[in-house]
């Protein structure tokens, strides 16, 4: 009997340190597109040696609107944004654009992988991972920016991070140990070190703190791909950056002796389209009455532009006249215009699960997107790449997945997955317990 417990104890206490040994390693490319790593032209050397020991995807399916922020909490969630609450990358705000983004946790509806891999007792760590700040993870250094109050002031991320890091003395140890002194521009994404800083704060984290669960966005090949579309030279080089970035954190998972226990998966948040022309739906609101520029506290209605696609909103979400009035106003424009987007009611908005407190959708078509604006003509010329996209409207605004290491089967490849997919197979490789609305791809894991 007494070897009996002796057995059943050391059978506990072996089952508690393989749990314990089991790591993965997320990182966000954003902007990352499936040809970067199918396609050798581009550059990802190390991503394309390590996809050929594991698995990778032609395409995910994203969020509606395909943007950073909805994107991000679907993946660390497995719902959609009309169940996890982030519906754009920032607030709607009609009576000014006042720079605010989604940054704050508290406005997740739903339960994350943060919250499901505390409740197992499990270490965690983000790096400028969206939607995270005030997040219940053990190392956390979140995107965040503090606006300036005067004019001529400059954003501040360098504050951000001391105020907002967890533990407070977060981001002075990564910059003594891992990046040095951040200077007055060592934080923004107009400079190449942006990512590479990422990449190694993330790095030096999982050597000392060896996290069961790490979350990085790695940003600036989005920057660049809007500034020059869906090619050129700036791209080239931050999407082999990008690689660099992902090779580095690697090598730290190596040296820290994870490398059995650790799984890589490597995603985005979308893809991109290069685009000639902006439609301003505000302008046409404020021709039929609905939305005055000079005097917006009197607005009716407002559309919350969002890259490829714009959602109306109503000051009184029952107001079936300015409704009427909008429909009106959008049937009325001349064929050409109509020609650049489409128009979701509220039942095809309700089934591309987005914002479920808007009105009405407007989906963009390949060339096209949406301003802000209320004033001026209601075509403007655009230039560069965008995205937020209808994430089914077509293959160029999907993103990448890649994923290799611990519990990923070998060569496996998936012709489509759903952004919503990522969370239960990050759950499952952890030992998590959480309820989403994603599949796990039995035919992706190896057999525990």
């Amino acid at each position: 009997m007494k070897k009996f417990i002796l057995t059943a104890v050391a059978f506990l206490f072996i089952q508690t340190l393989t749990a314990q040994e089991k790591h993965v390693v997320l990182i966000s490319i954003d902007g990352l597109r499936p040809e970067f790593y199918m396609d050798p032209s581009w550059g990802m050397v190390n991503l394309r040696q390590a996809m050929k020991k594991g698995a990778y995807a032609e395409g995910v399916r994203g969020s509606f609107p395909t943007v950073t922020y909805p994107s991000h909490t679907t993946i660390v969630t497995g719902v959609l944004p009309a169940k996890h609450g982030i519906y754009y990358n920032t607030p709607v705000e009609p009576l000014g654009i006042s720079g605010k983004w989604f940054w704050y946790y508290k406005d997740i509806k739903v339960p994350t992988l943060w919250t499901a891999a505390k409740d197992a007792g499990l270490k965690t760590a983000g790096v400028s991972w969206p939607v995270t700040v005030g997040a219940p993870i053990d190392y956390n250094l979140p995107e965040y920016v503090i606006l300036p109050k005067n004019k001529g002031e400059k954003k501040d991320e360098i504050k951000a991070l001391y105020n907002e890091s967890n533990p407070k003395s977060l981001f002075d140890e990564v910059q003594e140990n891992a990046i040095g002194k951040f200077g007055e521009y060592g934080a923004t994404l107009d400079f190449y070190n942006s990512d590479q800083n990422k990449a190694r704060m993330a790095a030096y984290i999982l050597r000392k703190y060896k996290p069961a669960f790490l979350a990085v966005h790695i940003a600036l090949t989005d920057h660049f791909e809007h500034e020059e579309g869906r090619d050129g030279d700036k791209v080239r080089s931050t999407v082999a950056a990008a690689d660099v970035a992902v090779k580095t954190i690697m090598d730290a998972v190596e040296v820290a002796g994870l490398s059995k226990s650790t799984t890589f998966i490597v995603t985005g948040d979308h893809g991109f389209v290069d685009i000639h022309t902006q439609f301003n739906p505000n302008v046409l609101l404020a021709k039929a009455g609905l939305y005055n520029d000079a005097n917006k506290e009197n607005w009716k209605a407002y559309f919350q532009a969002s890259g490829g696609s714009a959602f109306l909103h109503l000051r009184n979400p029952n107001d079936k006249v300015s409704l009427q009035k909008v429909n009106k106003a959008l049937n009325e424009l001349p064929d050409g215009v109509k020609r650049l987007f489409h128009v979701l009611d509220k039942k095809q908005l309700t089934a591309a699960q987005g914002d479920p407190t808007a009105a009405m959708a407007l989906a963009a078509y390949q060339g096209a997107s949406f301003g802000a604006t209320a004033t001026g003509d209601i075509l403007t010329a655009a230039k560069g790449g965008t995205h937020g996209y209808l994430p089914t409207e077509f293959k160029e605004i999907q993103t990448g997945f890649v994923a290799f290491g611990q519990g990923i089967k070998p060569g496996v490849v998936l012709p489509l997955i759903g952004q919503e997919d990522i969370a239960p197979l990050i759950a499952n490789l952890l030992d998590l317990k959480m309820s989403t609305d994603g599949i796990l791809y039995p035919g992706l894991i190896t057999v525990k």
